[in-house]
C-alpha cells in the first residue's frame, strides 16, 4: 500500500464522523475532520453526510492541497486542516458545529477556565473572530485562536480542535462541548467562578505528582511477619 492510500487514516476518519454524528456534535453534512500520516491528509469531503461516511468516500491530498487518492472533493476547510498540520504538527483535526459550542460561539469572546478539566485544552478556550467558511480569513483567524491550545470556538460558526490522533482530536472536542454545556448552566444559575492562574499551576502539578488520568495496579502490601 503507499502512502497516498492511507487506508488506517481513511477508515479512522469515517468512524470518528460516525461517533460525532452519534454524540450530536455534527449533522448532516455539517462539519469535516482529517488525519495526518506524514505527507499525506485523509480528510473527509464535501457534502458527505458524516453519518454515513465510508473509508471510500474519504479522500487524501498532500500538504499543498493536491489529491492524490480519492473521488471526491476534499472539504472547503481544507486550508484550515491543512494549515494546523503545517503550525501546530497535529496528528487528527475536528471541526463541528456542536449546538453548545456554536451557541456560545455567538455571544461570548472566550470561555473562561470554569472547570480544572479544561486545562487539557489549554486552559480557557478563544473564540476566534467569525469569517466567512473556506476563506483563508477565517483559517488565519482560527489558527491564530489556537496558539498554545488544542482547541477553540469559532465565532457564530462552530468548534475546532485538534490531537496526536484521530482519538485525541475526538475526545478534545467531546471534552469542549462539555465545558461550553458546564459554562452555559452555570451562567444560568449565577456568575460562573473562574479558576485563577494559582488554581490552575495547582491542578497541573497535583496531576503530574498523582498522574492522573491513568489506571494503576493496586499494590499489594506486605503481610506483618507473625
Amino acid at each position: 500500500m503507499g502512502a497516498s492510500d492511507l487506508q488506517r487514516e481513511r477508515e479512522q476518519v469515517a468512524a470518528a464522523c460516525r461517533r460525532l454524528a452519534a454524540e450530536g456534535l455534527v449533522i448532516g453534512t455539517a462539519g469535516n475532520v482529517s488525519a495526518r500520516r506524514e505527507e499525506r491528509v485523509a480528510i473527509t469531503p464535501t457534502g458527505a453526510v458524516l453519518a454515513e461516511l465510508e473509508p471510500g468516500q474519504v479522500t487524501v491530498v498532500d500538504l499543498e492541497a493536491n489529491i492524490v487518492a480519492g473521488e471526491l472533493e476534499p472539504t472547503s476547510e481544507l486550508d484550515l486542516h491543512l494549515g494546523i498540520y503545517r503550525r501546530y504538527q497535529a496528528g487528527a483535526v475536528v471541526h463541528t458545529h456542536a449546538p453548545m459550542a456554536a451557541a456560545l460561539s455567538c455571544v461570548i469572546d472566550e470561555l473562561p477556565c470554569v472547570h480544572y478539566q479544561m486545562l487539557l485544552l489549554g486552559g480557557a478556550v478563544r473564540v476566534a473572530p467569525y469569517a466567512t467558511f473556506g476563506t483563508p480569513e477565517l483559517a488565519q483567524s482560527v489558527l491564530d485562536a489556537l496558539e498554545g491550545h488544542t482547541a477553540a470556538l469559532m465565532a457564530n460558526h462552530g468548534a475546532i480542535a485538534y490531537g496526536a490522533d484521530v482519538d485525541g482530536a475526538v475526545e478534545a472536542s467531546l471534552l469542549l462541548e462539555w465545558a461550553c454545556t458546564v459554562y452555559w448552566r452555570a451562567s444560568a444559575l449565577g456568575t460562573p467562578r473562574v479558576l485563577g492562574q494559582d488554581e490552575q499551576a495547582a491542578v497541573i502539578e497535583a496531576a503530574s505528582e498523582r498522574r492522573y488520568g491513568s489506571t494503576r495496579v493496586i499494590e499489594a502490601k506486605e503481610e506483618d511477619a507473625g
